[in-house]
Order: structure tokens, then sequence, then C-alpha cells
């Protein structure tokens, strides 16, 4: 009796044993990911709008023609410009005839007439009009001309360092030129930086002059998660697309340029933010102005200073591996005051399996001035045994 207690006692330990073992080793194993899907364009590009990370590319950065997606920077012109309040939703524009005459798609504005600019902005965005772009060119800038050039310096502001634009439509030229990586930049500062605008990039019609038309990217219909941006298509550029998704805290963008239909450009985007979604998840590891740590301070009027970062550390990683995240912060050995608030002190790196892939400046979080003559003397005295000693 003894013998069989003892025999089934040894036997449920090996069981308990066997099952942390499997469940241990389950949990070890690295997360699996297929390769990316085929994707049927001439360029194409995956990016997460928080953290800005790249998860799917191919040939993103060959200059191409963009169509319609031109009218994005268009938009964004127009947004800044509401933004600091230097034009309204509710101006007039005067349509003029060069506006009025601009071939492809329109929204059928009137020579002579007066449009409101949120009108126009509806129209350009969800009609794709030509003609509503050139009417908002010319108030802006006085001349469609002159709104490129503008458009080409912000192009430079934002990152976009394969794009040179000729107009504000989209229509062919050989030195207007953009890539899916250079669009994908703009989408995300669309998203981030006018939120309040971007409702319109996901209205599925729009009215002007009894006249309504649909917008044209189609996975406004098919996807819910899908709220924007814009599509493009002319015979060089082939049939365009930029679209963006949310699900939960997820937020991407997806681009294709040159396939060779409608339905290849949705087809071909979905498939992106399918993958994006299913493998990928987006961690905000850091807020901007969050304390992290309190460095010392020597001569100054007080003896540290709160350091943290001045943007958001966000990482877009494989999902399952938050747990494998590793940090570290390097803080310079030595901060004199006086310290300016938003002074570089060091940086953070974040490592997910040895590879790195957040590094952002740890920057002051407040100003500390430099203490008095006796003080500065004093710490000054106990620095240099620190030091001598260290």
């Amino acid at each position: 009796m003894a013998k069989n207690t003892v025999f089934q006692t040894f036997f449920r330990a090996l069981i308990v044993l066997f099952t942390w073992v499997s469940v241990a080793a389950a949990q070890s194993q690295p997360s699996l990911i297929p390769s990316p899907p085929q994707i049927a364009a001439s360029s194409y590009v995956l990016m997460d709008a928080a953290s800005g990370h790249i998860i799917v590319q191919g040939n993103s950065d060959e200059r191409l023609p963009p169509a319609s997606l031109t009218k994005m920077m268009t938009a964004y012109i127009v947004e800044r410009e509401l933004s600091e309040d230097r034009i309204a939703m509710s101006d007039e524009v005067p349509i003029s005839v060069h506006a009025w005459r601009t071939g492809g798609s329109r929204m059928f504005v009137k020579e002579g007439s007066n449009v409101t600019v949120e009108n126009l902005l509806h129209g350009m965005i969800i009609q794709s009009g030509n003609d509503a772009s050139v009417a908002l060119a010319e108030y802006v800038a006085g001349s469609e001309g002159a709104f490129a050039d503008i458009m080409n310096q912000q192009a430079q502001i934002l990152g976009m360092k394969n794009t040179h634009f000729m107009n504000a439509t989209g229509l062919p030229h050989e030195e207007h030129y953009s890539t899916a990586h250079d669009l994908a930049l703009l989408a995300r500062a669309i998203i981030n930086d006018y939120p309040d605008n971007y409702p319109i990039y996901s209205q599925k019609y729009f009215t002007y002059n009894d006249i309504r038309q649909p917008n044209r990217n189609s996975l406004l219909w098919r996807d819910p998660s899908v709220d924007g941006l814009k599509t493009g298509h002319t015979d060089a550029a082939g049939y365009c697309l930029v679209a963006s998704a949310k699900r939960d805290d997820m937020r991407l963008i997806g681009v294709v340029m040159g396939t060779n239909s409608e339905r290849a450009r949705a087809q071909e985007v979905q498939k992106l933010l399918s993958y994006g979604f299913r493998y990928y998840e987006t961690h905000s590891l850091f807020k901007a102005g969050q304390p992290l740590k309190d460095a010392t301070v020597w001569g100054g009027q007080k003896e540290s200073v709160q350091v943290g970062l001045a943007n958001d550390a966000i990482v877009t990683i494989p999902r399952g591996t938050k747990d494998s995240l590793e940090s570290v912060m390097d803080i310079d050995s030595v901060i004199k005051a006086p310290v300016k608030a938003g002074q570089e002190l060091g940086q953070v790196r974040v490592t997910l399996n040895g590879q790195e892939v957040v590094k952002r400046p740890v920057v002051a979080l407040e100003a500390v001035d430099e203490g008095g003559f006796f003080k500065r003397i004093w710490d000054a005295i106990k620095l240099f045994f620190v030091q001598l000693f260290s």
C-alpha cells in the first residue's frame, strides 16, 4: 500500500513537471510570422501611422507618377492654412477660367462663380475634382505654379525626399513624381497633424451643383475599419491608392502604385492591411513629458533635474513579443547648471531580442539655474573627489 502511495505521488509529480515544462516551452516559442504577401503593384509600402515603422515595402523609393494622390498634398497645405487662420472654411473662392477648364475628374464648378473653401475641399478629396484643386491652389498662392512651389517646400519639411510637384492636381508631367514611401509619410502627416479634417476622407458621397459623386476608394464600402485616404489614376501612373485603417489602438497606412485596375488597387492594399493587423501590434512605451528619472545636477539651485522624452516613444513589433522588449537609459555622467528645459542629456534605447527598435534623446523636463557662488564652489569640490575615486 505504501509502495503504491509513493508511486502515485511520484507519478503525479512527473505529470506536474511535464506540464510545467510544456507550458514554459510553449511560452518561450518565438512568434511565427509568415513572409509578407505578394503585391501586384509597381511600388508599395505598409506603415504604422503612430510609430512611422515600415512593416512591408517593395520598390518604395521608386519615383513614379502619383496621379490624383497629389491632391493629398494640396489638401494638407489647405488644412495648414485653415489651422493657422489664414483662410476659413466659409471663405468664398472665385472660380477662374483656368480652374473651370482643367480637364480630368471634376467637381463641376462654374467659371465666374464663388464656392466656399469647405465645398472645394470636399469636392477635391471625395470627388477628386481637378477644378476644385486648381481653385484652392489659386486662392492660397495666387497661381497654381506658385502653389506648386509651396507643395515642394512642404514635401521637404515632411521628409519626402523623392517627390517633386508641378501642379496641384496630379495631371501628367515628366517632372511630377513621388514614391510610395513619401506618400505614406504625407498620409501620416494628414492623419496626425489635422485630425479634425480627417473625417472628410471617409465620406462615401458628396453632392455639388446637384451632381452626386461617390468616393473612388472602394475599401470604404468593403472594410469598416478603412476611413481614408485617396485614389489616383492616369495611363502613366496606373491605378493607385493610399488607404488607412484603424483597428483597436492600431492604425496602418497602405500605399500601392501602378496596379492594373480599380479592383486590383483595392485588393492589394487590403492584403497589406490584413497582414499588418494580423501579425503586428503597436505599443506606446513612454509618453512625451513623462518623468523617467531624476538626474543629479552640479552647481545648480536644485540638486537634480527631471528627465524624459520630448516625443512619445512608440514601437511596432510582432504580436506577442512585448515581454521581450528591453530598455536602457544612458544619462550624461556629469550635468552642470545651468540646464535648459529641453536640453539633451542622454538617450534611451529599446531593443527586441538584441535588435534596436527605438532610440530617442532624453531631455531635461525643467530648467535648473546656476546656484550661488558658494554652492558652485562646494559642488565643484565634491565633483572633483567623486571623479577622483570613481
